[in-house]
């Protein structure tokens, strides 16, 4: 009998959190999904090198995980079990649209589909740290210094290399000028952006869109004005907190008119029996709580450095340190994996919400709602739902109460962004051309 697949689409896997939750989709996908049901990981890259050498660490994870089976089990069920899993690495540059474009070419044509894509793959926009200013913040306020830091230098203004749509003045033959795109604000969301609108002809209604937000997406860090962030010194924050915005707002009917035009199965997949809303796939917003990754660009004594600071402010109570970036991927592989009297439930009864990786004093992780500046937990002024992170410990500096009146900017605030974010998606759509459906060979 065929067996069942479930098929996941992760972005940026080469290192880091990326290639933790794929990690993770393996283990838990082992241990919770039925013998009948297959996993296939497309994890993405960059380039081939480094697609190649993720493969081949992907499948040593996979077989130490198959020797833990057997060894708990006392059984030799290890080829059964490898069978189920399928690992294959594709590439793309979420700086260079051409390149998404190709990649949702080639697998909107295998007509395969997608059931989870977690939208991973990102950059800070790093130039260094400000020592002077990082070691007072440290020592008189570690958690908020660690969760939140404001001493991280930031590369103001940094554009994306151009997209070559036209042969502008950047290119020195005085024709149309290409517009310029930010880099963070192209790697972290709007790459993105244009990937799953371009795959939606391979999404559905059970399809999941998972995007990585951060703990440190405050609501003073982003402006409408610069959406970009190309005037931010805060350009990584900013374009976590318009992720934010985003997915909260993506079931709003304020929102429809805009996030009706991006799913572009809309018009083909909607039945007599189903509303077009509910052929949409779902959003869901996850933050890994603060990782060791490279993201920070440390030489290795500060990297250690760091780790113990890391390690110290969990231990003064901090919900929000995972660490390990395996720790940190819970809340994304929750998303993809759990069934549907889980989260979705759980957002359907209680409302949308941000979903973090959250850990004890000693390291134990689970996945908490995550209170979001105008948002709440829930959307909802007062409700607080079970497993929320709530009180002092789990808010940062600036906090304010959720009103009505806040919640009322947040809704108006994010049907603006998607407002703008449709707008520019037209007119780079409009330069790049459309996927075509239909099933063929890659080119």
């Amino acid at each position: 009998m065929e067996q069942d697949t479930f098929t996941v689409l992760v972005t940026g896997a080469n290192s880091g959190l990326g290639y933790a939750i794929c990690c993770r989709l393996i283990d838990e996908f082992l241990h919770t999904r039925p013998q009948s049901q297959n996993l296939h990981i497309l994890f993405s890259t960059r380039d081939q090198r480094k697609s190649e050498a993720t493969r081949k660490r992907l499948h040593g994870h996979l077989q130490k995980t198959l020797r833990n089976i057997n060894d708990s089990t006392h059984g030799k069920i290890s080829l059964l079990l490898e069978s189920r899993v399928k690992i294959e690495g594709v590439l793309v540059d979420l700086t260079k649209l051409i390149t998404v474009k190709a990649l949702a070419q080639s697998l909107v044509r295998r007509g395969q589909r997608l059931d989870a894509a977690i939208c991973n793959a990102g950059v800070a926009g790093w130039l260094g740290t400000n020592w002077v200013k990082a070691i007072p913040e440290v020592i008189t306020g570690l958690i908020e210094a660690t969760t939140a830091p404001e001493f991280m230098i930031c590369d103001v203004g940094l554009l994306a290399k151009p997209q070559g749509t036209l042969s502008g003045k950047r290119d020195g033959k005085g024709g149309e000028e290409e517009p310029t795109l930010g880099q963070v604000f192209l790697s972290n969301v709007f790459g993105h952006y244009m990937l799953v609108h371009w795959l939606s002809p391979v999404l559905d209604g059970n399809s999941r869109v998972i995007w990585i937000s951060s703990v440190s997406a405050l609501e003073n860090l982003f402006s409408r004005q610069d959406l970009q962030g190309l005037r931010s010194d805060r350009a990584y924050e900013s374009s976590k907190r318009l992720t934010d915005l985003l997915v909260l707002t993506s079931d709003l009917p304020s929102t429809t008119p805009f996030t009706s035009t991006f799913w572009a199965q809309d018009s083909s997949q909607a039945s007599t029996t189903k509303t077009k809303a509910e052929a949409r796939p779902k959003m869901y917003l996850t933050h890994p709580g603060v990782i060791q990754t490279s993201i920070a660009d440390l030489n290795p004594i500060m990297s250690f450095f760091m780790l113990l600071s890391l390690y110290y402010a969990r231990l003064l109570g901090s919900p929000w340190h995972p660490i390990s970036p395996y720790k940190g991927a819970i809340s994304a592989v929750y998303a993809a994996l759990s069934p549907t009297s889980q989260l979705p439930g759980q957002e359907e009864m209680d409302g949308k919400g941000k979903w973090g990786s959250s850990t004890d004093v000693f390291g134990g992780e689970r996945v908490a709602r995550t209170e979001v500046d105008g948002w709440g937990f829930a959307g909802v002024v007062g409700r607080i739902p079970t497993g929320s992170v709530a009180g002092k410990m789990g808010r940062r500096k600036g906090w304010r109460e959720m009103t009505g009146e806040r919640r009322e900017e947040f809704e108006v605030e994010g049907r603006e962004v998607w407002r703008d974010m449709e707008r520019l998606r037209v007119e780079w759509e409009g330069r790049l051309g459309e996927v075509e459906v239909g099933k063929g060979e890659d080119v």
